[in-house]
């Protein structure tokens, strides 16, 4: 008797657009109760996401950072932080100018704000951020890293576009009037992309910009001229990962040299100028300065380091910085970000960028106890 066969048919491809999130292969390759059971549990999922429950999971979630956060601002310390009122969320670096008893700080969204310190201050005490400078012509651009040349009566401003890496510069105020005394175009021919970051001077006026981007050195003339550009291969480690975040915090050293710190990779280098820009890595024991950024010279022998978290460390040499080791580490608050340091009356400020509250922003310069 002849055997009647039988067709085993596909099941019917389910309409189109309903299964989108499943793959090609996993529809050929599945029957239709897994298909079917799958999308059960995907309906489940978008009824718990749509759930009163989940709304009250998210609130949690959410309100744990947050409750961190207000117990840190309002922890006591046995230190002391200046705090003030911003105009901006974004505070890149610090520094204490005592003739005018005032704080100025670099905008990230540009521009320079001024926090005036009165003398009978109180530690309960608010201050308040007023801006001094916000140039027109370079909207876009942030104001990074600055640095006092007080025997010229000038503020020096590292100025660049931190998002498309198109605009580095150096612009230099008058400390009295805020005047412009130049501004110089540091990026290079042909599109190349760079960041300046932080600046230093020297006894004679001449700046030293450092390029995050592309981890060289730009020299510029007491009057704007850019003089030269100081590379190296000691400025670039062997991963390249390192090289996304390079050269960043400089600082002049009385006898005739720069200290400059690599970000990622931590790296200390001594830059003499005597010796045809000689550089060496400093070997740093307790190093290295992972995400070291900005750096305070606060006696020939001692450096400070504004890195992350510990947010501050202390680095002694005393053998004219051919190494040197951390001696102090300071932890600040873990929900700012330390990135320069200053010196108010013998003691060692650390700006962090980041403030907080609306509409008005908290910012605040936290004592490093050595």
């Amino acid at each position: 008797m002849q055997k009647k066969q039988i067709k085993h048919q596909q099941p019917a491809p389910p309409p189109f657009g309903l299964y989108l999130n499943l793959s090609f292969f996993s529809y050929f390759d599945s029957t239709t109760p897994i298909i079917t059971h799958i999308a059960v549990k995907e309906k489940g999922m978008a009824l718990w996401f749509c759930s009163a429950r989940f709304l009250v999971f998210l609130f949690i979630v959410s309100a744990l950072p947050i409750a961190y956060i207000i117990s840190q601002e309002r922890a006591k310390t046995d230190h002391h932080v200046f705090h003030y009122h911003s105009s901006g969320f974004f505070r890149e670096c610090a520094k204490w100018e005592d003739q005018g008893r005032r704080f100025l700080v670099s905008f990230l969204e540009g521009g320079v704000g001024e926090i005036h310190v009165p003398q009978n201050y109180t530690r309960d005490v608010v201050l308040q951020e007023v801006t001094v400078v916000k140039d027109s012509d370079l909207t876009g651009n942030a104001s990074n890293g600055i640095t006092l040349d007080r025997p010229r009566n000038r503020l020096l401003v590292a100025v660049a576009d931190v998002l498309g890496n198109r605009y580095s510069g150096l612009a230099a105020y008058d400390l009295s009037t805020w005047k412009r005394l130049f501004l110089t175009n540091l990026s290079g021919p042909g599109g190349e992309k760079s960041m300046a970051d932080d600046v230093a001077v020297d006894a004679d006026g001449n700046a030293y910009v450092t390029d995050v981007k592309g981890s060289k050195i730009w020299k510029v003339g007491v009057d704007g001229e850019l003089l030269s550009t100081l590379t190296n291969p000691l400025f670039t480690p062997k991963e390249w990962y390192k090289s996304l975040l390079g050269l960043n915090g400089i600082a002049y050293h009385p006898d005739g040299y720069l200290i400059v710190i690599h970000t990622l990779s931590g790296n200390l280098f001594k830059i003499d100028l005597a010796k045809g820009d000689e550089v060496k890595l400093i070997e740093v024991a307790g190093g290295p300065l992972a995400f070291g950024d900005g750096l305070e010279l606060i006696s020939p022998t001692k450096l400070v380091v504004a890195a992350g978290n510990p947010s501050g460390r202390l680095v002694e040499s005393t053998d004219g910085w051919e190494t040197a080791s951390v001696v102090a580490k300071f932890k600040g608050p873990m929900h700012r970000l330390a990135t320069a340091a200053t010196v108010k009356d013998g003691k060692v400020y650390l700006n962090h960028m980041f403030g907080m509250g609306y509409p008005r922003k908290t910012h605040a310069l936290v004592e490093f106890v050595l």
